[in-house]
């Protein structure tokens, strides 16, 4: 366990390593692990605020992590609470209060407050100590709350939350917080620009692409695993590809509604005119500034592409869009599809997650496909459209999958329940 000094000296390169995240999950995730870590604690949730209320983004118990198999992940459900002085976190949102709890058992009945038993019953955790801190923008508006759950001692033994610890926290928060304003100011311009898309193409949603970086991301970790990638690279490499991922079809807005809204089927010059949106996104971000700019570069040019080399727009430069010198053709023929491994890797894993959201989501041409028929589908194209690990890869991880199409649902719904 850190003294109280090697905490506070901690905090001073903290802000570093998390103003280093672009992605806005990503960082919530390593906010929550991070501050668990300062203190010590087994669990805890993070909640970003959406209106009055007050959205789960990410939760972690290590108790109940140790239940599982070896690099199995948990799954916790996602709800919103309302901010409101009826539940702990609500209370902490609607007064700007940090609360430090000894014991959610054993609250006074004089509190407005209340700890809701429910998620102990199902799952078979015991919730003792809880501290809740708001996170809190630079004018002083509520972004979000912290709550760490079940101090532990070097013994692992359930503690209080001390004052040692309300201390350290609210200078964890503060950096925190700084972080958390510029990944969400990061995270509205690129939403920008999918509604951009989406004002082109309907089908452009910001759950579908949610959607479609949650997918991704499963399918990046279990493959990183697999080869006992660095947790350093693996994250990383999570951070730009989420970003990435969500931007993979803004190339879109520079096709014509003629083609994009056309309620048939595409002729063939029409398809050929569509399949110029990889090159027009991937152009987008030509300018490389960043790991991400290049990640979102690849992502948009590579994404049609197919295993056996029968994708699009195949070996081209990303900018002109021509193709490439050593796969000229001498009757003009477009550029021959790359195939495999030629595929970079996010290419490869974003075309997973997009066709299987299509397939699954409803469609002005269609319903959606049940889960057993989408399934179907990706199998019979493993090897032939798909990367054949990388599909065995998400049908393991489809219990994730699942929930995160709970969470990004068309209709951005979210059912008020939980237990802070």
């Amino acid at each position: 366990m850190l003294s109280e000094k090697q905490k506070l000296d901690t905090l001073m390169v903290l802000g570093i390593e998390l103003n280093r995240i672009l992605d806005l999950d990503i960082l919530l995730e390593r906010v929550l692990t991070r501050a668990r870590q300062f203190v010590n604690a087994d669990a805890g949730s993070i909640y970003i605020r959406e209106g009055d209320l007050l959205n789960v983004a990410h939760s972690q118990n290590e108790t109940l992590q140790k239940r599982l198999k070896d690099k199995e992940k948990l799954i916790f459900s996602t709800f919103s609470i309302p901010i409101d002085e009826m539940s702990i976190a609500g209370f902490a949102a609607a007064t700007g209060k940090m609360l430090n709890i000894p014991d959610v058992y054993k609250l006074p009945p004089t509190k407005s407050y209340h700890f809701n038993k429910k998620y102990d019953k199902v799952s078979g955790y015991v919730t003792r100590s809880m501290l809740t801190i708001p996170l809190m923008s630079s004018k002083k508006d509520v972004l979000g709350i912290l709550q760490i759950i079940n101090a532990q001692d070097q013994e692992k033994r359930i503690q209080p939350f001390s004052r040692i610890d309300e201390k350290v926290m609210l200078h964890f928060a503060g950096i925190a917080s700084v972080a958390l304003e510029r990944a969400q100011m990061t995270r509205a311009m690129i939403l920008r620009m999918i509604r951009m898309a989406e004002m082109r193409d309907p089908q452009e949603t910001g759950a579908h692409v949610n959607r479609v970086a949650g997918f991704s991301l499963e399918i990046y970790e279990q493959w990183a695993k697999r080869r006992n990638l660095d947790r350093k690279e693996i994250d990383k490499a999570r951070d730009v590809l989420h970003m990435g991922a969500m931007l993979h079809d803004v190339g879109k807005v520079a096709i014509s509604d003629a083609i994009l809204k056309k309620p048939s089927p595409l002729n063939f010059e029409e398809f050929e005119i569509m399949k110029r949106h990889t090159v027009r996104g991937a152009r987008l971000f030509s300018d490389l500034q960043s790991d991400y700019d290049e990640a979102a570069a690849i992502i948009a040019l590579n994404h049609h592409e197919k295993w056996d080399g029968t994708g699009y727009p195949g070996h081209v430069d990303s900018v002109s869009g021509k193709t490439l010198p050593g796969y000229e053709s001498k009757d003009n023929r477009p550029a021959p599809g790359k195939k495999e491994e030629e595929i970079p890797l996010f290419g490869r894993i974003v075309a997973i997650a997009d066709v299987y959201d299509a397939l699954s989501s409803k469609r002005s041409y269609k319903e959606p496909w049940d889960e057993a028929r989408c399934i179907e589908s990706l199998s019979r194209g493993a090897g032939t459209h798909f990367d054949p690990e990388l599909v065995e890869i998400f049908i393991n991880q489809l219990a994730f999958i699942r929930a995160i199409q709970a969470r990004f649902k068309e209709n951005n719904a979210h059912q008020a329940s939980g237990n802070a």
